[in-house]
């Protein structure tokens, strides 16, 4: 156990240095080319990720993460899956080149169309490494995974603001996320220690094809669900308002990936190897939802109340509209950083049919909602989107809850301390900026605001919450002996 433990630790450690720094790059980058490009710039190539995103998800039919829960696999599995998965990836690649003007057609910006082309390329040079990631991932390898990763969005960054100084436009955009993949899957590869064989057994690939088509469909749905307020404001509301959109959902977006995203990719090959002991899992797992929600809860109650002088300060008086978008999103962040952890239950304990039809009916009700938010512009369909997840929010948990023997009331109990907390860090914040003198500039109240929110965020925690504090230091410790 304590092998484990500190395996984990460690994995979240190199996790956490490889997200941190890959977002901290893109942030610089995004408000770097938020300088040097316009919204509609951001709004075609948000466009072109929306077709994207759909293909992508059929890129590897699931199998990594069926390598990653599987106990014992046999070289000739891996090799199978891999030719099924570079097969995909060259079928993928020519069903978006060719199926591009589709995509123009739909959003009615002929650009599209030789975006998606270009983008095209990158599915067959990123399906012909899915293995090896999975690979270094099940053997919890996330040190080389982040130096991997780093690497790649350092030079995909370099790419796309070099590009844009140039006068690309919005071809800066597409190649900076060209460059990340071609730099991750040549890494992957001389990194690896796996190499594919020239052999294929359909029956090898068979075996995981209940738990590899049950999660792609939750996948499908949950695209859908994800992004149909992307096709709809797109389709409908056009680049522009696409433009503010899509900035301010990357601000949400930003604990899920940094923090969420970084614990829950180390613990799913963790809880995996753990699945068939509910008690340690369920407990594994709150501890999880403890840590995540110590970070998350104040850093979305923050964003909240700043930002007005975030959002000047940091991209500039042209994306004023995404103030209030932010504002309204603020909460989803807080749910989702949270909710996003319950995928790897699932995983883990090798039922992705219930997450495939949880998926159905979550995706349904999330798309209606954004249909009916479509009427009142993107602040509708900013609000519907915050609306429906709160009523989405216990039964999201309750469901795969029931997996591991653990009641609902179990996660409120390790939640509501730092929800506590970061009600009384906005408060703070907010009675501080009443105090403030008007004559201060944005950039000058934002620092000023956010070093005041960590320090009461900090000093109330230490008060009424010292032992998940205590809980956190213990794992940072375990990750520093590595």
């Amino acid at each position: 156990m304590t092998t484990l433990k500190h395996q984990a630790a460690s994995g979240v450690k190199w996790s956490t240095v490889s997200q941190v720094s890959r977002q901290g790059t893109m942030l610089l980058t995004t408000i770097i080319l938020a300088r040097l490009l316009t919204p509609s710039d951001f709004g075609l190539v948000g466009m072109a990720m929306v077709v994207i995103g759909f293909i992508e998800m059929f890129k590897d039919l699931g199998t990594s993460a069926a390598i990653i829960q599987k106990k014992e696999i046999p070289e000739s599995l891996l090799s199978s899956i891999f030719w099924v998965n570079a097969g995909f990836g060259i079928l993928s690649m020519a069903v978006l080149f060719f199926g591009a003007p589709l995509g123009g057609l739909f959003f009615h910006e002929h650009l599209v169309i030789p975006i998606l082309r270009v983008l095209s390329f990158g599915f067959f040079i990123s399906c012909i490494s899915i293995l090896q990631k999975a690979i270094l991932e099940r053997s919890l390898a996330f040190h080389t995974l982040a130096k991997i990763e780093i690497t790649a969005v350092a030079c995909g960054s370099v790419t796309g603001v070099g590009l844009a100084l140039l006068g690309a436009r919005v071809w800066s955009l597409v190649f900076q996320s060209l460059t990340t993949v071609l730099v991750t899957t040549i890494l992957l590869w001389l990194s690896s220690p796996w190499k594919p064989k020239w052999v294929f057994y359909w029956q090898e690939v068979r075996s995981i094809s209940s738990y590899s088509l049950n999660l792609v469909g939750f996948k499908i749905f949950n695209y859908f669900a994800r992004n149909m307020d992307y096709l709809l404001i797109g389709r409908y509301l056009g680049a522009l308002e696409l433009g503010y959109y899509t900035l301010a959902y990357r601000i949400l977006l930003f604990p899920l990936q940094n923090i969420s995203g970084v614990v829950v990719r180390v613990m799913f090959p963790v809880y995996s190897s753990i699945q068939d002991d509910n008690l340690r899992f369920s407990r594994a797992y709150l501890k999880v939802a403890a840590t995540i929600a110590l970070i998350t809860l104040p850093m979305m109650m923050g964003v909240f109340a700043l930002a007005r002088p975030f959002v000047l300060s940091v991209f500039g008086e042209q994306w004023r509209p995404v103030i209030l978008l932010i504002m309204i999103l603020a909460p989803i962040g807080m749910i989702q950083s949270v909710g996003t952890t319950v995928g790897a239950i699932y995983l883990a304990k090798g039922r992705t049919d219930w997450m495939f039809r949880w998926g159905i009916v979550a995706g349904l009700f999330l798309m209606i909602a954004f249909v009916i938010g479509l009427h009142w512009g993107i602040m509708g369909v900013a609000a519907a989107y915050a609306i429906a997840s709160l009523i989405l929010f216990y039964p999201s948990f309750a469901i795969p809850f029931t997996l591991i023997d653990l009641q609902f009331k179990h996660l409120l109990r390790v939640l509501y301390r730092p929800l506590a907390n970061s009600l009384i860090m906005f408060a703070s914040i907010i009675a501080l900026r009443a105090m403030l003198p008007t004559i201060l500039s944005n950039v000058t109240v934002f620092c000023l605001l956010i070093l005041s929110g960590i320090i009461i965020y900090c000093a109330t925690s230490w008060i009424n919450n010292r032992k998940q504090i205590n809980e956190l230091w213990n794992l940072s410790g375990l990750a520093r002996k590595d």
